[in-house]
């Protein structure tokens, strides 16, 4: 779906925030400096469902090394626009981790307590080493101290839709990062 200037879902108006190119192009920053970091090794990408796929896709087609995919889902927003704090495991991955480099994919890291979680899960099955790579980061809102290795971009406290991100599991398929308007 092409990026229009704005977007209307219910009664709520979002504007861009991140264009598509912008996406593309940090994406592939970010695709270089993993590369350079695993030279010589086969990480293991566990994309974090459902608004890391696009990310993940895009951000491994321009790694310039191998790798393997799984995927995990968690749950903590429901159909709400701030996370419950409360999270949920709804689909474990199913690769063995032990002795792996494991590069867990966020689409956003927002309270830090889905990343919190999800080192635990990934550190209890004993990996040579886990780093995070989140397309978008709120510092602002962060309720937990959390390291994420690589970062697409720093955005304010403000509710994201596009690019995988969704609102009501709504608007996932948009090429850009539109934020909510003011008022809406």
């Amino acid at each position: 779906m092409n990026a229009p200037p704005v977007l209307e879902i219910e009664d709520l108006k979002f504007e861009i925030l991140i264009s598509e190119k912008d996406l593309q192009n940090r994406l592939r920053e970010l695709a270089g400096q993993i590369s350079r970091d695993y030279d010589g090794e086969v990480p293991i990408m566990i994309g974090v469902l459902n608004g890391a796929v696009l990310f993940m896709a895009d951000l491994i087609r321009y790694l310039s090394i191998d790798c393997e995919m799984d995927f995990i889902k968690i749950s903590s927003y429901g159909n709400k626009r701030v996370s419950s704090g409360e999270i949920t495991m709804v689909k474990d991955f199913s690769a063995d981790l032990h002795s792996r480099h494991v590069i867990v994919v966020e689409d956003i890291v927002d309270s830090g307590l889905s990343a919190q979680y999800l080192k635990r899960r990934v550190q209890s099955m004993k990996p040579a080493s886990v780093k995070f790579v989140s397309l978008l980061t709120k510092t602002d809102s962060l309720k937990v101290d959390v390291d994420i290795d690589y970062v697409g971009f720093e955005i304010d406290n403000k509710f994201v839709v596009g690019y995988g991100l969704d609102y009501k599991q709504q608007k996932r398929n948009v090429n850009a990062i539109y934020q909510l308007v003011q008022g809406s």
